[in-house]
């Protein structure tokens, strides 16, 4: 057993320790350092719980018996699980954060007595709001999180869901669950709990399903925030400091991330929380795509090209992490460094399927952090480069972007490849990205298509270097 006063302590120090964690993985530099720092706070934020049970009674042998069970279920997955699938993964866990607060939330409202709450009918009114908002957006996280998972997985369609008097429909229901919430406040009945369960698990399908693929990295980081709120808000409820803290961390810094992403791709904040973006019809350019020209090499035209280049440009993508090409990539930029070539890689803000992914993988490789550029530092510098080597980065070259208001990408910056001498882009076929979108790129004049998977076809320009 362990004193209130203690426990609060201990609460503290592991919500310092997040914020430690927070702030460490703001760069890739100090990101194994945050990584660590997260762990030990979570460590002492779970024994100083498990140690506030009291008794050693039978629940606290079952507390035991399934965290050790989802211990071993979550190492075991984060061993197994390979980096493509790390959207896939952070969408699932985003939808068992939210799934948690909604089963807290009912045990506390079915046996308000044994969280210290009131009793059945009669619960403190502060402690049913905070119960009714963390269940609310419990619901919406975990709907949500299933939809974005199957997206990302190819199980549904990454195209957007939409139908008329979609916009209304999300607005009467969002209007619902706050006059709904009002009257679970003054009646107490258990009918309108149900039915604030049930609806906000139906808006947070209908707020994923109009975004589309290509705006699935913000998807993610907006889930991560609601994700955040919801334990939050079944922190105040259980009067859980760490939680509380936890929560409010986790909440506030998805939203933050958010709107630099949002404002990175040149989208509306308030569109993406209320799911009305990213839905837009494909523009005419992507229609008979196969009759249009292009010109395709092999290895030995794109070594040729890049052993009489002085400066090459790497723009990773999510084809580089499915094909996990990242080692074979720094070995040929390694050989290029040796023949006295300026090489550089440029990542966009979503490329590939979550934050900072492609930053990961080329760390993973071992790829030094004052060779990586964001967007805004080396955007300017393609016109420079004589090379620009696209591993896989499809929808954030797509020239369309700057061009055709039709487009579903249009207004979201993109890497300027194009304005470089030569462009050698490593794609298995002139299939769309995950926006579902043809990419101009492919047919502009200065751009060598080389078809193959990327891992395989940068071992041979490394073989032909």
């Amino acid at each position: 057993m362990i004193s209130a006063n203690l426990s609060a302590i201990f609460y503290l120090v592991s919500g310092v320790l997040f914020i430690l964690a927070l702030r460490g993985l703001s760069s890739p530099e100090t990101s194994r350092q945050g990584n660590f720092f997260g762990i030990i706070g979570m460590v002492i934020a779970i024994t100083v719980t498990f140690l506030s049970l009291g008794n050693f009674s039978s629940g606290f042998v079952f507390v035991l018996i399934f965290l050790l069970i989802g211990g071993l279920i979550g190492a075991f997955i984060a061993y197994k699980i390979p980096m493509t699938a790390m959207p896939e993964l952070v969408a699932g866990f985003h939808s068992l954060v939210g799934l948690a607060a909604v089963f807290v939330a009912i045990s506390a409202f079915l046996n308000p007595e044994a969280f210290n709450l009131g009793f059945p009918g009669n619960i403190k009114l502060l402690s049913l709001i905070e119960m009714s908002i963390g269940a609310a957006v419990g619901a919406i996280t975990f709907s949500g999180s299933i939809i974005a998972f199957l997206k990302l997985q190819g199980i549904m369609s990454g195209s957007p869901i939409t139908f008329k008097g979609q916009h209304p429909l999300n607005a009467l229901i969002l209007i619902s669950i706050i006059v709904i919430t009002y009257f679970l406040c003054s009646t107490q009945s258990s009918n309108l709990f149900w039915i604030l369960l049930i609806i906000s698990f139906l808006i947070g399908f209908l707020l994923i399903i109009p975004i589309g693929g290509a705006d699935m990295p913000v998807v993610i980081s907006m889930l991560n925030s609601y994700s955040g709120w919801a334990a939050a808000g079944i922190g105040f409820t259980l009067e859980n400091s760490a939680l509380i803290i936890t929560g409010a961390l986790v909440g506030s810094s998805g939203a933050i991330l958010s709107y630099i992403m949002c404002k990175g791709m040149n989208r509306s904040f308030f569109n993406v929380i209320l799911g009305g973006f990213g839905a837009t019809e494909q523009s005419s350019s992507s229609k008979n795509s196969e009759q249009r020209p292009v010109k395709s090499g092999n290895a030995d035209d794109a070594a040729f090209l890049m052993k009489n280049a002085s400066s090459v440009i790497i723009v990773p993508g999510y084809g580089m992490a499915v094909a996990q090409a990242q080692h074979a990539l720094r070995e040929m930029v390694d050989t290029l460094k040796k023949n006295d070539i300026k090489v550089s890689y440029a990542i966009h803000p979503v490329a590939g399927r979550m934050p900072g992914h492609m930053n990961v993988l080329l760390a993973e490789a071992n790829v030094p952090y004052d060779e990586v550029f964001e967007l805004e530092e080396i955007n300017n510098d393609f016109a420079n480069a004589d090379v620009a080597f696209v591993i896989g980065a499809n929808d954030v070259t797509n020239p369309v972007a700057k061009t055709d208001p039709q487009s579903p990408i249009y207004g979201m910056p993109i890497l300027d490849v194009e304005k470089c001498k030569s462009v050698l882009f490593v794609k298995r076929s002139l299939s769309p990205g995950y926006a579902g979108i043809d990419n101009d790129l492919f047919y502009k004049e200065n751009t060598l298509m080389l078809f193959a998977d990327a891992k395989k076809m940068t071992e041979e320009i490394t073989k032909n270097l």
